[in-house]
């Protein structure tokens, strides 16, 4: 099948992706411009899952400041050169994790950075809450997984739903645009601070 020049430029108006890539990807789904764009996050999500063990040493540390000043962030996100780090993409990444952090307020990049004290304390509220509702005693150990699950998609940046785009995680986001660029990207650390808040 001839896969034309304006089919490939709308496939990558749409996801970002190369050329070469969106002609294969309409090659090599007949030229299904949705099932196109599903076969290039798939091969983003292999291509993300190789890089994730490179080194990321680079990077940018992105300011966000709230309309009417009250409210910043302060993010460090890292990838592996500098020439990745000047990108636009790169930037816009950084720039809308920022703004994440400041209209979400996470209180860790990920479950790991959780103390374990909180995720027990979290743990017992729960168990509490399934005994006091009067849940049969099998089923707590699932409800409470499931209460924890919605903790950390709250609290984790990387498993928050992406305030401009809720069907995709930050994590999804980042996936993305390691896929594009071709290299391991993190965020390493964050400050939010709020006007009058103790940190």
């Amino acid at each position: 099948m001839a896969i034309s020049a304006a089919d490939v430029k709308a496939l990558r108006d749409k996801t970002g992706a190369g050329m070469m890539d969106c002609k294969k990807a309409l090659v090599e789904t007949d030229g299904d411009l949705e099932k196109a764009i599903v076969y290039l996050r798939e091969k983003g999500a292999a291509i993300a899952e190789k890089k994730g063990g490179r080194a990321t040493n680079d990077g940018i540390i992105e300011t966000y400041v709230h309309a009417g000043a009250k409210l910043g962030v302060m993010v460090e996100i890292n990838c592996e050169t500098d020439f990745v780090a000047k990108t636009d993409d790169f930037k816009k990444m950084a720039r809308d994790i920022a703004m994440q952090i400041a209209a979400a307020n996470p209180t860790a990049v990920s479950r790991e950075e959780i103390p374990e004290e909180l995720v027990a304390r979290e743990r017992e509220i729960y168990t509490q809450q399934a005994k006091n509702e009067g849940k049969p005693e099998k089923i707590i150990d699932r409800y409470v997984d499931g209460k924890m699950n919605k903790f950390y998609q709250e609290s984790v940046l990387m498993e928050q739903s992406f305030v401009k785009d809720p069907k995709k995680t930050i994590k999804e986001m980042m996936t993305e645009t390691i896929a594009k660029l071709g290299e391991n990207m993190t965020v390493r650390r964050f400050v939010r601070f709020q006007l009058g808040e103790e940190i």
